[in-house]
C-alpha cells in the first residue's frame, strides 16, 4: 500500500489524469460486464473506487503544493 502511494506520489499531473482515466474506464469496463455477464469477484469494485480515491487525493495535493510555492 505504502510503495503504491510512493509510486503515486512520483508522477507528474499529466500522469496522474490518465492514471484516473484508466481506472475509470476499468470500472465502466467492470459495470458493463456485471450487467452482461457474470463477474467472479464483485471485490474489484471496492478496489476500483479507492484506487481511484488515492490517484485523485494525490493529484489535489500536488495541485495544492504547486498553489502553495507559488505564493
Amino acid at each position: 500500500m505504502k510503495k503504491e502511494l510512493k509510486d503515486l506520489q512520483g508522477l507528474n499531473m499529466q500522469e496522474l489524469k490518465d492514471r484516473a482515466d484508466a481506472l475509470r474506464q476499468e470500472l465502466f469496463s467492470l459495470r458493463l460486464q456485471i450487467r452482461t455477464s457474470y463477474v467472479k469477484d464483485n471485490s474489484q469494485f471496492k478496489k476500483l473506487r479507492k484506487d481511484i480515491a488515492r490517484v485523485l487525493t494525490v493529484k489535489t495535493q500536488k495541485e495544492a503544493q504547486e498553489v502553495n510555492s507559488g505564493n
